[in-house]
């Protein structure tokens, strides 16, 4: 199978998921346990799914790197658990990091406090050729600081700029920076990982009960799922309003890992092959150099 072909499938598989216009969406016609077409048992074929999955990306990076002509960026926003960390590790298992940079952005610093909210992520932006991933970006400043507006004061936003319109402006930054972005050659892909309140809370039960995974678990995820409602409403409005066919977000159901992790392998693939990606081809010039270093090598 070919990588046109490969494409094809995840174009299918992706498409229930992918929300290029926003305005319509309704997060709750999203079923946070969907499997496609697929069943439980079908949990071995997904995973061998997602191996031919990574080597076609692998494949499609090395192209990406060669041209060195596109960038691509992958941003993932979730509630705590919904495995935001294990999706980007297995999906991009088989990636040249050389052409890869993965960024995580927690609580911003007192340096990052004195910029605008978009630098920090901005100024890590991958160089073309290469790959990013965006472990949360600056999407949380649409999420967190909406569902806790205390937060604002700590950005040192000017008190008379904090107003009613301020999602709505944000909205319209974020929408304008990445149809820039977009314009200069990113290709853009946006990825909420939809896990149900339910799954969160077993998977917190796991890491309380399992000793090995403590670590992960901290008192603060118990406090934030007491907003559940609001983050709800949070993550709504921002796919809503910054859903763009330059930049679309997909949805993807996270209740069973297995699943999540091949929708988002076939989305970047099917991102990438769209390209039409190709190794540079040699100038006549460049293929006399090849020659003639042919020539001093086998004589050497």
């Amino acid at each position: 199978m070919n990588l046109k072909e490969i494409a094809e499938k995840c174009r299918k598989l992706t498409s229930p998921y992918r929300i290029d216009d926003g305005r319509k969406f309704k997060l709750d016609a999203m079923n946070p346990g969907d499997v496609g077409d697929l069943t439980a048992e079908d949990k071995p074929r997904a995973k061998e799914a997602l191996a031919l999955g990574v080597q076609a990306l692998a494949e499609l990076q090395g192209l990406l790197y060669a041209q060195n002509r596109w960038a691509a960026l992958a941003v993932f926003q979730a509630m705590d658990a919904a495995g935001k960390d294990g999706t980007i590790k297995h999906v991009m298992s088989g990636v040249n990091p050389q052409g890869c940079q993965v960024d995580s952005f927690k609580a911003p610093s007192a340096e990052e406090l004195d910029h605008d909210y978009l630098w920090r992520c901005l100024k890590r932006l991958p160089a073309r050729g290469h790959i990013g991933i965006f472990n949360r970006s600056y999407y949380e400043e649409v999420l967190v600081l909406r569902v806790h507006e205390e937060l604002l004061k700590k950005q040192k936003v000017p008190a008379e700029l904090i107003t009613p319109k301020i999602w709505e402006e944000r909205y319209e930054d974020i929408r304008n920076v990445e149809q820039y972005l977009s314009r200069n050659g990113y290709v853009i892909r946006k990825f909420f990982l939809n896990v149900s309140r339910e799954e969160q809370k077993r998977r917190f039960m796991e890491r309380l009960e399992t000793p090995d995974k403590n670590w992960k678990f901290s008192s603060s995820d118990a406090k934030e799922r007491q907003h559940w409602d609001e983050y709800m409403t949070a993550y709504e409005a921002m796919i809503r309003a910054t859903a763009r066919p330059y930049a679309p977000w997909y949805v993807v159901p996270a209740d069973n890992k297995w699943f999540s992790r091949v929708v988002v392998a076939a989305a970047i693939i099917d991102a990438l092959e769209a390209l039409d990606l190709k190794f540079p081809e040699m100038t006549d010039a460049q293929k006399q150099l090849l020659g003639e270093a042919r020539k001093t090598l086998v004589g050497g």
